[in-house]
């Protein structure tokens, strides 16, 4: 059976890779994927470019599974030299954009659901949902579905890991910061220059170190990263503005390290999101146990995902590498999509009673 579902989801992977599918521009993967499903007479849901599905035997009295991974991409960059929708197979590699990021991963979750659609004794329901938006953290994408799925008890989010479990994601927190001041004359004795204020500021972001630190990520990280002010020479500036990238660990929540910020600078402070928040598995987790077991690492994720959009106990894991993502001539081994659904798929049995 798995070796049939490895071809399918294989074929899968071609086909979405040569559909153009950029974020917000994916209905057409989504009537691929959903077309897949049914005919496999699997009932779908759609809303706007997201696709889900549940297993066949889906009980409400029972706690629900979710498998997640993206289909759209970003756009090619000027390296490439071959055509990025030609799904193309050289020895071991299938060429192609989004095939690492997160193709593989997307259709090994899809054939490790349809491994367990018509099992009738699972402890667990499984909820299958392909969505969209993921490369612009954008709102159309998991986050305006995730009340339509139900209760959910824990996630497996499918991105490049080869296969490793990520038992934390770093939250993301952008700053948008304006220190104040009044305009004056630079020639003379006049204003209060915004640039200098700013800078008091900004030697604290430097400097300051959060109490908790991550077992798993270490201090949380604070950097300033775009600063504009002033008009001309002469002119001492009413205001200063600067952006400030502050990378959340699993010790805090946004909200906390917003509150700890606001208090102890002098500027006002505007996040563009609080959407994208730190998350985490504990790694006695019989998911993280039954990775371990398998000879699965796990480590801390330094970069984000639809993980930070999960209330839930959740693990970041699936085929691919993340150093291949948005990669010119991005590929994957077609031996890590075989891989990741038999590891998948031998992950879950022991968590869900699968057969």
């Amino acid at each position: 059976m798995i070796a049939q579902l490895q071809k399918d989801s294989f074929e899968l992977l071609k086909k979405l890779i040569s559909i153009q599918s950029f974020s917000k521009e994916e209905d057409k993967t989504a009537d691929a994927i959903e077309q897949f499903l049914h005919d496999r007479d699997i009932k779908t849901n759609r809303k706007l470019n997201n696709i889900w599905a549940y297993n066949k035997y889906f009980d409400p009295t029972k706690p629900t599974l979710l498998l997640n991974s993206h289909h759209d991409t970003v756009k090619p960059n000027s390296g490439y030299t071959r055509d990025p929708y030609d799904a193309a197979v050289e020895e071991d590699k299938l060429f192609g954009l989004g095939s690492n990021d997160a193709g593989g991963c997307l259709v090994s979750l899809i054939g490790t659901f349809l491994y367990f659609y018509e099992q009738e004794e699972l402890s667990y329901n499984i909820c299958l949902a392909a969505t969209a938006e993921e490369e612009i953290s954008g709102n159309d994408g998991l986050e305006c579905v995730l009340p339509d799925l139900g209760d959910l008890e824990f996630a497996i989010v499918g991105e490049p890991t080869q296969m490793n479990l990520a038992v934390a994601e770093r939250g993301l927190l952008v700053l948008d910061c304006t220190s104040t001041g009044k305009a004056g004359h630079a020639a003379r004795e006049e204003g209060d220059n915004a640039i200098y204020k700013a800078l008091r500021d900004i030697e604290w972001f430097r400097n300051y170190r959060f109490s908790k630190v991550s077992e798993v990520f270490g201090p949380l990280k604070m950097t300033v990263t775009i600063i504009n002010a002033g008009s001309q020479h002469n002119v001492v500036p009413a205001t200063c503005s600067f952006t400030v990238d502050v990378r959340v660990t699993d010790s805090y929540t946004n909200e906390e390290v917003l509150k700890i910020i606001r208090t102890n600078v002098a500027c006002d402070v505007k996040p563009r999101s609080i959407r994208l928040k730190p998350s985490s598995i504990d790694k006695g987790h019989p998911l993280v146990q039954s990775g371990i077991a398998l000879g699965r690492t796990t480590y801390g994720s330094p970069t984000t995902s639809d993980q930070a959009l999960l209330s839930i106990s959740s693990v970041k894991v699936g085929p691919g590498d993340s150093g291949r993502s948005h990669m010119a001539d991005e590929f994957i081994f077609i031996n890590e999509i075989a891989e990741g659904i038999e590891l998948y798929v031998a992950m879950l049995k022991p968590v869900i009673n699968g057969k």
